[in-house]
């Protein structure tokens, strides 16, 4: 059968929450079957939000194994705050895992995607307490200016009329203050995730980060561990095709434990 006879159409329950550090997080549940325990957690990449289609098709492919929470970043869209490009977003992802966990969910895996992969990943190391992790189109270091996108991310991130671009088009407001201290880089982190399983995708036709990226978070990581390169893929949610959904959806499918039912 497919999964549009087996599993019931996913409903969706918006859900205002806030952060350790009280910034506001936009977020919304796509709940299928009643009573599920699994979760995945999809974290978007800078200037992403759950609004997206891309967004929306993925957590799509995923709600036939689990009920999928998608969230906007702090600075992005309806979230509240300034957007500090990956350092105090890991109060917002876990936001959103606690937030899960009191609802009932007792398996709960996260997929990151960009900025969103690099979350994850100092996630995982930092709270522990996921079932597996997925870093998908990562940056393994900060500060990276080796390919154009990610110049011109730079001048659109430090000056003031890429800011002004970014508020008035792109819905994200990012904090012009920048790091007062330096968080780990994913490279740096990725070892103190295990035992938590760690997916690394990442496209051979990203145009943001190489492939190198991928490879660096993988060889610092401890087993288990996979690494994906994507022949033809290019960067994060909008180059997740179809095919790779639900190669993506085997893969958590195997390692969220079996679904149990809350009471």
């Amino acid at each position: 059968m497919s999964d549009a006879i087996d599993h019931p159409q996913p409903t969706s329950h918006r859900y205002w929450l806030t952060t350790a550090d009280g910034v506001g997080i936009d977020s919304v549940l796509l709940r299928g079957a009643p009573g599920r325990t699994a979760a995945v957690v999809l974290a978007n990449g800078f200037t992403g939000s759950y609004r997206s289609p891309h967004t929306r098709a993925i957590a799509e492919s995923l709600g036939s194994i689990a009920d999928v929470m998608t969230f906007d970043f702090r600075g992005h869209h309806g979230s509240g705050g300034h957007s500090t490009v990956g350092n105090a977003e890991i109060h917002d992802l876990e936001a959103v895992v606690s937030h899960l966990r009191g609802l009932g969910y007792t398996s709960i895996a996260t997929v990151g995607f960009s900025m969103g992969a690099a979350v994850v990943v100092r996630h995982a190391a930092v709270y522990k307490g996921v079932v597996a992790a997925v870093s998908i189109s990562a940056p393994s270091r900060w500060y990276y200016r080796g390919t154009r996108r990610m110049r011109l991310i730079h001048l659109g991130v430090g000056r003031t009329a890429g800011r002004f671009f970014l508020r008035s088009f792109r819905k994200v407001r990012v904090d012009d203050r920048g790091w007062q201290t330096r968080p780990a880089e994913p490279r740096e982190i990725a070892g103190d995730i295990a035992p938590t399983p760690l997916l690394v995708v990442h496209g051979e036709a990203d145009t943001y980060f190489p492939t190198s990226h991928a490879t660096a978070i993988y060889e610092a990581a401890a087993e288990p561990k996979e690494l994906w390169l994507v022949p033809g893929m290019g960067h994060a949610e909008p180059a997740v095709s179809p095919e790779l959904a639900l190669r993506l959806r085997s893969w958590l499918r195997e390692h969220l434990p079996e679904t149990e039912y809350m009471g």
